[in-house]
């Protein structure tokens, strides 16, 4: 039998909900921002709230404020989020209600929290895969109960977002790998306005039948005595066994969807009240009664909630505003690497290809950090990657820190949310930069916004490779360009080595940047097999080497005299571009100068306005189709900040504006930039 303390400390935080919900109904035009409350699902979260310990960590959704007000937060600090105010301890003003995110010894870890339904599946079963990782290395930087225990994860989702794909990879990766989480899955029967009748074929506890090595169970999760013994079985199971385990509480929805989507607007008065038949609230004060808890001691807490909810929302309410000078804050936390350091080419060394330089810098970082792991298709062992760049690594460091994944390029991405909150080190692979779009989700929902939406608590230190560009017949699905794409995003950095001392000095900087980091790789470069990359072969630097990112290089010099004579222009590029753009400079000997901007985000503007302002004339270039990208937008700062210096347009070559690179040889050629098109450009430009 459930402690009577314990029941009715779960009375007096449903109490809490309860006038909380009131209290934002009554105040509607003060609780202007959008939000849901747990009304309806009180039991379940109090119960699992309560059996959590400061080791844990605990993902809720946005209609889980029960389980914060279980986890001790106050009223207070909730509502400074529903109103969105300066001291809103998650985000500053910056999230919705009831999206948390902590870190701190008295609480379970919270991580980001987003609102795409079921996203939060990815990123939270990824710290339950970190904290299998620390495990294994009996790391010290695992957190422990104040007994030993070992941490448990709780994935909180609605019932409506297992229908999402993402939820399925984390199901997967979990079952396959045996993780520390717990899925807890609320049904109330509704995704928004939709039934569950319309959405799905099963609930979740019948759907993850599919996924042999997590264990289930379903129950009434407006019981909250039969949910608190529930999850405290399974809590401890999964702290004691070590799996995967799922629980499906079926609970009644009594309030709004959201503020902003109303319950009139299309439940009927029979489904609301069929709900409102099991109100947890209700349930538990017949218990108590049933306990011999007199009557007049559940009205005294019936009051006092309602009167420090009241007290809390007051001084919510008389809370400052944020300041709008700190809207900018948070975006990257600083990184460590400002400076190149190290020897680029070291006397008596040999030259390496690209693709062995990002070997060996990924060697010499676990060597030197336990805490890195590399993983992705076919990266293990077996293989050691398509183009042979993790080779022999899985048999130096073991299998469990290099190995292979599913095609599962959002769980690949998104999962390094959860490993870097606990903090390991990730470099993970997408095989081709094709194929990076089913991660769209992860790096645009919760990897590009954590820093920023959890005011700098959350960083997701990432750094994510993945091989780009056309060469020698590569089609349509294994040779595009998404740099622009990727730009698009903000809250994440973007890398775009062309030599192989770059690649070692620009992915050891990228490893150690605490931001998600994208290096985008030509595999035209890899092994300089393309005519005229011959110079991506360079002599391998010293083992600390690294260059800052957002630092260009000039890898061509124009001749002083041309350009004091005004007979110069200048190239900005990078990638394959490089070698376009110096094969083409030969034709005009001293007039053209190159520069490798190396990194696209951050950009080294100084570099670029410096030498436009220099010459007068520019022109950018870029593997990618034209229209719309990077390079256009590029060239529109570049007008307006160096303007008065310009004697031309500035003028942008690309790829032929198709929606993918033909398999056809001849038909590549004739879509991509090359040398000769970049001459007869620079030509026309230098003639102006």
């Amino acid at each position: 039998m459930t402690d009577t303390d314990i029941l009715l400390r779960a009375y007096r935080l449903m109490c809490t909900a309860r006038s909380m919900a009131v209290t934002y109904e009554e105040n509607r035009p003060i609780c202007k921002y959008v939000h849901s409350t747990s009304r309806g699902h009180e039991a379940i979260q109090l119960a699992t709230a309560f059996n959590l310990l400061p080791c844990d960590y605990v993902s809720p959704y946005y209609r889980d404020e029960s389980i914060l007000l279980g986890l001790g937060f106050k009223p207070y600090e909730l509502m400074l989020q529903l109103l969105a105010k300066d001291g809103d301890l998650f985000t500053s003003g910056r999230e919705y209600y009831s999206h948390p995110n902590y870190r701190g010894s008295d609480k379970p870890g919270i991580i980001h929290q987003s609102s795409a339904t079921g996203m939060q599946a990815i990123p939270t079963t990824g710290i339950a895969q970190g904290i299998q990782f620390l495990e294994k290395i009996q790391s010290a930087q695992l957190k422990k109960g104040p007994h030993g225990e070992p941490p448990v994860v709780v994935c909180s989702l609605g019932d409506a977002s297992v229908t999402e794909g993402e939820v399925s990879e984390a199901f997967q990766f979990a079952a396959l790998h045996q993780l520390p989480v717990i899925y807890l899955v609320q049904d109330n029967g509704w995704g928004i306005s939709v039934t569950s009748a319309e959405a799905r074929t099963s609930n979740a506890n019948e759907m993850v039948k599919g996924f042999k090595g997590i264990k289930r169970i379903s129950i009434d999760g407006s019981d909250f005595v039969q949910s608190y013994d529930v999850m405290k079985n399974v809590i401890e199971e999964v702290r004691r066994e070590r799996y995967p385990f799922l629980v499906h509480a079926r609970v009644p929805l009594l309030g709004h969807h959201t503020s902003g989507v109303r319950k009139e607007f299309y439940r009927t008065e029979e489904d609301l009240a069929r709900h409102g038949e099991d109100d947890p609230g209700p349930k538990l004060r017949k218990k108590l009664l049933e306990l011999g808890v007199p009557e007049d001691h559940l009205e005294q807490i019936e009051k006092e909630a309602a009167q420090e909810v009241a007290h809390h929302f007051q001084g919510a309410v008389a809370a400052p505003e944020p300041d709008p000078a700190t809207v900018e804050n948070h975006v990257f936390v600083p990184t460590p690497v400002t400076e190149e350091m190290g020897e680029r080419s070291p006397a008596g060394k040999e030259k390496v290809l690209m693709v062995d330089a990002a070997l060996f810098a990924i060697r010499e970082i676990m060597e030197e950090y336990p805490e890195a792991l590399l993983y992705g298709q076919d990266v293990g062992r077996r293989l050691g990657g398509v183009f042979r760049e993790a080779a022999t690594l899985a048999e130096q460091f073991g299998d469990h820190r290099v190995f292979n994944t599913a095609i599962q390029e959002a769980y690949i991405i998104g999962s390094t949310v959860g490993m870097s909150a606990v903090g390991l080190k990730p470099i993970v692979e997408v095989q081709f930069g094709d194929y990076i779009y089913p991660g769209f989700n992860q790096l645009v929902t919760e990897i590009s916004k954590s820093c920023y939406l959890s005011c700098g608590k959350f960083p997701v230190q990432t750094l994510i490779r993945v091989p780009v560009g056309a060469y020698g017949g590569g089609g349509p699905y294994h040779s595009g360009c998404v740099e622009s794409t990727l730009l698009t995003i903000k809250g994440i950095k973007v890398v775009y080595p062309s030599n192989a001392a770059d690649m070692k000095g620009l992915l050891k900087a990228a490893f150690l940047d605490p931001n998600p980091v994208v290096m985008l790789e030509h595999k035209g470069l890899y092994w300089s097999k393309v005519p005229g990359t011959e110079d991506a072969k360079m002599v391998e630097p010293s083992r600390d080497y690294i260059i800052p990112l957002g630092k260009g290089n000039i890898v061509l010099a124009a001749d002083a005299d041309c350009v004091d004579e005004g007979e110069s222009c200048c190239v900005i590029t990078y990638g394959m571009g490089v070698y376009w753009a110096k094969a083409a400079a030969k034709h005009f000997p001293g007039r053209v100068e190159v520069i490798d901007l190396r990194t696209l985000f951050p950009l080294d503007e100084e570099l670029v306005f410096a030498t436009v302002k220099k010459h007068g004339k520019c022109l950018i270039l870029a593997e990618e189709q034209q229209n719309n990208s990077f390079s256009e937008a590029l060239a529109g700062r570049i007008s307006k900040h160096c303007f008065p210096w310009l004697d031309a347009p500035v003028e942008v070559i690309g790829a032929l504006n198709v929606p993918a690179v033909p398999m056809n040889i001849g038909l590549e050629k004739a879509m991509l930039p090359d040398a000769e098109k970049v001459s007869a450009r620079l030509n026309s430009l230098l003639n102006t």
